[in-house]
């Protein structure tokens, strides 16, 4: 590694399990100190706030519902308490909808609560620790999003709909909090987390399938992703603010 968010901190949301948690690690590789949020995964978090340290950077955990401002709030306030600052934030927390194999499977419950997540939670997100970047002069923002936005998702549409969201919001407050704090969206495709290993359709043969349409001919594990976050969120991209970028291995490609 690079060093290349040296005593940075970084807030990474849902870093309790998954794709969060090797971002979380990945982040601390890279030289930041992490705040480790969670919902309910606290014992996951406590794993990577311990592995953060062993890395030598110091990290906290917080938990919180990202769906409720006052929780945003509250740990947002942890984390400037705790550090001073938050220079790095991570929209990881997000829904796909994994369960549901066909979009008549569609419930009413099911579609609030993919588009509360993944656009109203990102929104408070932003907003709290996007608001406090601009009180500190500076900070980086990358949304988690999906390569979804290309091709839409007849499993579930709301889960396509949610990620048009958050490009929405990236490009909004990308404007909004210029040129102070730079907002950008990753647009991962397939990654092999725990959550998509277990789906069933990933055991019937869409692995295949998907590996067949994809030119590098692999699919992404969760440390593929780890090298474009730090990019988005180090100086690296200081000249990018308001974009959207794919990491699929090529399965999708958007021209101009």
């Amino acid at each position: 590694m690079t060093g290349r968010l040296q005593d940075r901190v970084a807030l990474v949301t849902g870093a309790g399990r998954g794709l969060g948690a090797t971002i979380a690690t990945g982040l601390a590789r890279e030289g930041a100190h992490v705040v480790v949020h969670y919902h309910a995964s606290a014992a996951g978090a406590e794993k990577v706030a311990d592995e953060v340290s062993r890395l030598g950077r110091q990290a906290i955990v917080a938990q919180g519902d990202i769906c409720q401002w006052d929780d945003v709030k509250r740990l947002t306030a942890a984390a400037v308490e705790r550090f001073g600052r938050v220079d790095v934030l991570v929209n990881n927390v997000g829904d796909m909808a994994a369960g549901q194999m066909s979009w008549r499977d569609i419930t009413e419950e099911g579609i609030d609560h993919v588009l509360a997540v993944d656009i109203k939670g990102t929104m408070l997100m932003i907003h709290e620790v996007g608001s406090r970047m601009l009180e500190q002069g500076g900070g980086s923002i990358v949304n988690i999003g999906s390569r979804v936005v290309a091709v839409g998702s007849p499993r579930a549409p709301q889960y396509a709909a949610a990620k048009y969201g958050v490009i929405g919001l990236t490009k909004s407050y990308a404007l909004a909090l210029a040129p102070t704090v730079r907002v950008n969206t990753l647009g991962p495709g397939f990654v092999e987390t725990e959550t998509t290993l277990g789906r069933a359709d990933w055991q019937s043969g869409r692995r295949e399938r998907i590996l067949q349409q994809t030119p590098l001919n692999r699919i992404a594990a969760p440390d593929d992703v780890v090298g474009p976050v730090v990019f988005l969120a180090s100086d690296d991209s200081r000249h990018i603010t308001g974009a959207f970028l794919v990491c699929d291995g090529g399965l999708t490609m958007i021209g101009a």
